[in-house]
Parts: C-alpha cells; sequence; structure tokens
C-alpha cells in the first residue's frame, strides 16, 4: 500500500468533514476546525511518507494539490459566509480562491508539460525569482503556506468566539494577536501567487513562440 496516498485520502475525508461540519452543523465550528487543521498538518506527513518508502507517484503529487487547493477554496467559501455583511471581505475571498486556484494550476500545467515537477529547480529555471526563491527555500515556503492558512482558520476561529461559540471568549485576545502575526504572511503568499500566474503564463507562451518561429 502506498502510505503517502492512504494519508492523502484521510486528508480528504477530513477536509470534507470539516467543510460539511462548519456549513451545516456551525455550532460544532470547533471540532470542523480541528478537522481542519488536521488535513493541513497531513500536509507534512505523507510528503516525509513519500520520500522515507520512495512513494513518490505522480499520482500522490496530484492528490495533495488538489486536496491542497480544495481545502483552501473551502474554507475562503465558509468564511464568505461567515462575513456575509461585509461585501469588501466577500469580494476579497473570492478573488483569493481565484488567484490561488489559476496560479497553481498555470504552474503545474507549465512544468508538466516539460515533464518536470512543478517545485523542481528545473521546472522553475527562468521563472520570476519570487517563484524560484517560494520553491527552493522550505522556510519560505513554510512561513507563506503556513502563514496564509491559518490566517483563514484566524478569521473563521475569530468570528465564531466573537458570537459566543462554545465559550471560547477567553481565547479571542490570543486569536486576534495570532491574525496580526500571520497576516503579513498571507499576503506575501497572494505576491508569490500573482508572480507564480504571471510567471507560468509567460513561460507557456515564450514556449509557444519558440515554436511557432522553428
Amino acid at each position: 500500500a502506498y502510505i503517502p496516498n492512504l494519508i492523502g485520502y484521510l486528508r480528504v475525508a477530513l477536509t470534507l468533514t470539516s467543510i460539511t461540519l462548519m456549513i451545516c452543523v456551525p455550532e460544532r465550528w470547533d471540532v470542523a476546525i480541528a478537522c481542519y487543521v488536521a488535513s493541513f498538518v497531513g500536509d507534512l506527513f505523507d510528503g516525509m511518507a513519500a520520500r522515507k518508502f520512495g512513494q513518490c507517484s505522480a499520482f500522490g503529487g496530484l492528490l495533495d494539490m488538489i486536496t491542497d487547493r480544495c481545502s483552501t477554496a473551502g474554507l475562503l467559501c465558509v468564511l464568505s459566509r461567515v462575513y456575509s455583511d461585509e461585501s469588501v471581505l466577500v469580494l476579497l475571498f473570492t478573488m483569493l480562491i481565484i488567484l490561488d486556484i489559476s496560479s497553481h494550476w498555470c504552474q503545474m500545467y507549465s512544468t508538466t508539460s516539460l515533464q518536470q515537477h512543478h517545485k523542481s529547480a528545473d521546472g522553475n529555471e527562468g521563472r520570476f525569482f519570487l517563484v524560484r526563491w517560494y520553491y527552493s527555500s522550505y522556510p519560505f515556503f513554510g512561513y507563506c503556506c503556513v502563514g496564509a492558512e491559518f490566517t483563514y482558520v484566524a478569521l473563521y476561529v475569530l468570528a465564531n468566539v466573537s458570537n459566543g461559540g462554545g465559550g471560547y471568549d477567553a481565547i479571542k485576545p490570543h486569536v486576534e494577536y495570532f491574525l496580526m502575526a500571520s497576516t503579513p504572511a498571507c499576503a506575501v503568499k497572494q505576491v508569490v501567487n500573482v508572480s507564480q500566474l504571471c510567471s507560468s503564463c509567460y513561460a507557456v507562451a515564450e514556449r509557444d513562440a519558440k515554436e511557432k518561429s522553428k
């Protein structure tokens, strides 16, 4: 059995459980967010398992990417509902979904069409320096990804504790401080996404131009 893929399936189940609870059983937001965070943390372990057991696979990479993107999109959709009275925030969450999916899809397409992994140095050769740094520096990659996801998590938790959900009022100040700390990382991640979208589209267009000129 492919251990990393089993972890991937568990992540899918946790994500679906989380989003379902957020929408259908909002009073259990604490369980929902615990499932979401567990799915996010599982992303670390499936990669570790793949390398440890020599079980890296194209399907595993695809499963990982799809789970990541759908999890983030699902939580942003929930945030749009939770903050539905704030039209600016609803617009922001919607734009973040569009940017996240389009930038990662274009990055994946532009590299796999060259038979390269989307995180590899060869696959990102000639790309914008921020994109190359993002995929080559694990601390920077982790800072952006963890910061972005936990900004969304903090916004969801803050909305619920502000409404007196589940008697968690005491943690509200801590969540607010955490949100202030994580938001800069989330902002940097969006800059990376824009850079990734532009550089991957440019790479595809440049390749087309070279083929046309032959």
